[in-house]
């Protein structure tokens, strides 16, 4: 899957999908909706008020991929706490942290995802085969941060923890049942890489 972005005059950017790409794309973040789950105002009955004073979680979520979306903010993979009271106030910090920043984190993936969607619903249908996106700066930037979730979301699955797995991934035969995603992981790699170019001053 060869389409890369290139910046547009105006600033923003542009790439040639085809169907398949565009179908693939949508999915992924359809379905990383799914994941990420309703917003507080669902629970709070649509009230704005009671949605801006929403607490969020205080556990980290058992699902692995929203572990990843949404990780510990003071905890250290690198480093085994010193002691178990340096464990408990590891975890109490994150707790709290998360409390107050959770909810606002979702809600702006939900955006990325949701602009994401709406940008591809938006492509011409009656460009059979594909046709070209074309992103505004804030499209772009909102398509940065969903391309980067769907591919924290994917290596979640694939167990991807550094580099050297990634490098394991390309040596994969075909009849791995992980090939598809390794596919779409590095191929979003290539999207995510050639929109920060287009970013770039």
């Amino acid at each position: 899957m060869p389409g890369t972005f290139e910046p547009i005059p105006g600033g923003g950017a542009a790439v040639a999908l085809d169907d398949v790409e565009i179908s693939i794309i949508r999915s992924l973040a359809v379905q990383l909706l799914e994941l990420i789950g309703p917003g507080p105002a669902e629970d709070v009955g649509g009230d704005p008020l009671a949605e801006l004073f929403a607490e969020g979680p205080s556990e980290p979520p058992a699902d692995p991929v929203l572990r990843r979306l949404f990780p510990d903010a003071y905890g250290d993979p690198g480093r085994a706490p010193a002691s178990p009271a340096e464990a408990e106030e590891r975890q109490a910090h994150s707790a709290e942290f998360r409390r107050y920043t959770e909810n606002d984190l979702r809600a702006g993936k939900r955006e990325n995802a949701l602009a994401v969607i709406r940008t591809l619903d938006a492509l011409n249908a009656a460009d059979a085969g594909g046709a070209v996106l074309k992103l505004t700066p804030d499209e772009s930037r909102w398509w940065l941060g969903a391309l980067n979730d769907l591919r924290l979301a994917i290596g979640a699955r694939l167990e991807i923890t550094d580099e050297d797995d990634t490098e394991l991934l390309y040596g994969l035969p075909d009849d791995d049942p992980r090939k598809p995603m390794v596919m779409a992981y590095l191929w979003l790699g290539g999207l995510q890489e050639t929109l920060v170019t287009t970013l770039m001053p």
